[in-house]
């Protein structure tokens, strides 16, 4: 059988643009190139700005990732001047990292993923009165009635006859590879519509903090600018915190017996996809949720793993890692910037030039981060990888209850379907330490801490540093070089860059192409399999390459060659 060339332009229900090459052999792929379509310079226009300044300006990298650049550039520039942030500033921050996750696995896993799996045409052959006795056995969440089901499907049934499906109207309907049994199909869209209403819930709850969302207002150097006084009806006050819990603790009530429940019912019918996607099984993440003022206390830890193998996990006990700071380069070997060797941030350059599109050449905007030269997958994998190694209790006992029910193992979470269940288990663990982190901040406040900012001026001097982050889809790093109260430097290593990265100097391929490889694919002329394992990564284009190239026009087309 001959070889085929599909080029899936643009991938859509990610963020920002992204191409995908993949070369079919035998109904596998063989080959793939994943190119970033979109270049944004703000690394350039940070140069000359005040450095407690950027945190603001780097949330515009993406539309959808704006609070974890936010809390990365703060953290850069604390770290550069060795700044201490009192608790009350950490637990803020930490409800904010936690309930921007919720939102955003909630809708990764309905509204960008989940059409790979589920077939929306198929629902309208389900009995609801069946669909409501599965979703009954799996959990004891009130929306799960018969008459919901109905209703859902009695709308459903008008877009198709109508011949409108509206959000819905590019799936691969009768596809193939979709084999989910009509009654888990209609269970699925109807909570992919109600999960619009939950990830709102975990937006407010971040506006409530941060005083809007997108692009929250309320970070300073040295905490946050949420000024607290339980009798203030200006300030975080009682009235507020309880508003955080109501939100809080619905979207936690929704991730819990609703969107966990029901990524274990459809990752349980395509097990064979545990099977499919590793790729890159070395795995970075980093520690998060800070608990101390000094930075060396972590609600969950980080750590690099190698082939796979946790029981070799190096741990990353804290963000002040020297390993881990001096070992990051960047190589643009085959992305559209002027060559030059491999760059450490601190020394990163920014300079694009454009060419035409080469598999053997330069064919992205997204650079290639390496680890000690090598690449690695970021996200909730490893995240979820480097817990359960390190001996989290509560990781381990999610993964292994998970793991029963589904009747996998942790070496099976190499994988497409693993990378989802990961995101899943790390919905659960946001939703609960968002509780956690209101009560630590209520009891803290209660004892009569109410110091929210260590205030800073920003001194005379040359300074770099370095602000990590675990973000929803991985590893983010900010890394800020300044002097004399400027920035002189200034360069993102996004979760997306290390997952995206096209090949370095040696031809290794980045996590998406590698994972690619093998993937099975039916049908040519509707690649579902391999926008499956792409999406599997919640791709962000937009935070990877940091302004679209005005010359250029976007395609809309599968082409075969």
């Amino acid at each position: 059988m001959a070889t085929r060339t599909i080029t899936l332009d643009p991938v859509t229900r990610i963020e920002g643009h992204l191409r995908v090459d993949v070369e079919v052999n035998e109904g596998k792929v063989s080959n793939a190139w994943s190119s970033a379509q979109m270049w944004r310079g703000i690394e350039v226009i940070l140069k000359g700005r005040a450095p407690q300044d950027a945190w603001s300006f780097v949330q515009r990298f993406c539309g959808v990732c704006t609070t974890v650049h936010a809390i990365s550039s703060i953290r850069a520039v604390e770290h550069a001047l060795k700044v201490e942030v009192p608790l009350n500033a950490h637990y803020i921050r930490n409800i904010m990292i936690a309930q921007h996750s919720v939102q955003d696995h909630i809708v990764h896993f309905y509204h960008l993923s989940a059409l790979d799996w589920v077939d929306i045409v198929s629902a309208l052959k389900a009995d609801p009165r069946k669909t409501a006795e599965i979703a009954q056995s799996l959990s004891d969440w009130p929306g799960n009635s018969v008459t919901e089901f109905k209703a859902v499907q009695a709308r459903l049934k008008a877009f198709v006859e109508g011949g409108k499906l509206g959000i819905f109207s590019s799936g691969y309907w009768g596809h193939p590879a979709m084999v989910l049994p009509p009654e888990i199909n209609l269970l699925a869209v109807t909570h992919y519509l109600k999960a619009f209403d939950y990830q709102r819930k975990a937006a407010q709850a971040v506006a409530v903090l941060g005083g809007k969302n997108p692009h929250i207002q309320n970070l300073v150097v040295g905490g946050v600018a949420t000024a607290i006084n339980l009798d203030n009806l200006a300030t975080l006050n009682m009235e507020r915190l309880a508003l955080l819990r109501t939100l809080m603790a619905e979207s936690r009530d929704f991730v819990r017996q609703v969107y966990f429940p029901d990524l274990v019912a459809i990752a349980g019918a395509y097990k064979d996809w545990f099977g499919h996607g590793a790729g890159v099984t070395n795995y970075l993440a980093v520690p998060e949720f800070p608990e101390d003022t000094k930075g060396a206390a972590f609600g969950l830890t980080g750590g690099i793993i190698a082939n796979g193998d946790l029981q070799s996990m190096r741990p990353v006990k804290d963000h002040r890692d020297e390993y881990l700071i001096s070992h990051i380069q960047e190589s643009v070997a085959h992305a559209w910037y002027q060559s030059s060797a491999p760059l450490h941030p601190w020394k990163g350059e920014t300079k694009p030039e454009y060419s035409e599109f080469k598999a053997d050449g330069k064919y992205t905007w997204c650079k290639a981060p390496r680890l000690d030269g090598k690449p690695v997958q970021v996200g909730p994998s490893a995240q979820i990888l480097a817990n359960y190694a390190a001996g989290n209790e509560r990781v381990r006992k999610i993964v292994d209850d998970t793991n029963v029910k589904l009747g996998v193992g942790i070496k099976d979470y190499h994988s497409t379907m693993g990378r989802m269940v990961c995101r899943g288990i790390r919905a659960c663990l946001m939703a609960d330490l968002s509780l956690e982190y209101l009560d630590k901040l209520t009891h803290n406040i209660g004892s009569g801490d109410k110091t929210y900012a260590n205030w800073t001026e920003i001194p005379n001097g040359e300074f770099q540093g370095v602000g990590f982050h675990e973000a929803p889809r991985g590893t983010l790093s900010h890394w800020i070089v300044f002097q004399d109260k400027k920035i002189e430097n200034y360069q993102a290593v996004v979760p997306t860059t290390w997952n995206a990265s096209p090949r370095d100097e040696q031809g290794v391929p980045g996590p998406y192409e590698a994972s690619l490889k093998g993937n099975p694919v039916a049908d040519a002329e509707k690649p579902l399999e391999v926008l499956r394992t792409v999406h599997s990564f919640d791709p962000c284009i937009a935070c990877a390459v940091h302004a679209i190239d005005l010359t250029g026009k976007d395609k809309t087309k599968i082409t075969t060659a």
